[in-house]
């Protein structure tokens, strides 16, 4: 999966929201992360692993951030449900008004064979479309509300 996206949130708030593993995860990521499946397991000062999934998705992953590059936060799934694994990457950039933009790219790996279907779905442009969509609105809500 790939994509771009623009944002009125800077590259210092995009970031901040997207390696912010204390309970305010789950606020900003309200609409991507499901509360109920959320557990951050390790944390350090440039990395974090957390089991994740979204709501209504049949999927899970432990996944290791990993921000010690100023430039780029990078992510590893360790484990998942589908029996693969995946890595990828967030690079943000600014733009003259002080917005962002954010270039997003993962894929998946060795899924097993009855989950490969489902996992080409999550692939293809309406849902990329429409993860781009909520990524857009969390960071915009996170810089309304970082303005405060």
């Amino acid at each position: 999966m790939r994509f771009d996206l623009e944002t009125t949130a800077s590259p210092e708030q995009v970031r901040r929201a997207l390696t912010d593993f204390t309970d305010r995860r789950l606020q900003i990521w309200s609409r991507t992360l499901d509360p109920r499946t959320y557990e951050l397991r390790d944390s350090g000062e440039t990395w974090a692993e957390a089991r994740e999934s979204s709501s209504g998705s049949p999927f899970w992953v432990v996944v290791r951030y990993d921000w010690s590059d100023p430039d780029v936060v990078r992510w590893t799934v360790t484990q998942s449900s589908y029996g693969g694994g995946g890595e990828g990457f967030v690079r943000t950039s600014p733009l003259g008004d002080g917005g962002s933009r954010v270039h997003a790219e993962w894929s998946y790996s060795g899924a097993r064979w009855t989950q490969r279907p489902l996992l080409f779905l999550l692939q293809q442009r309406p849902m990329v479309v429409l993860i781009s969509r909520m990524w857009t609105s969390a960071f915009n809500r996170y810089a309304l509300e970082d303005g405060r």
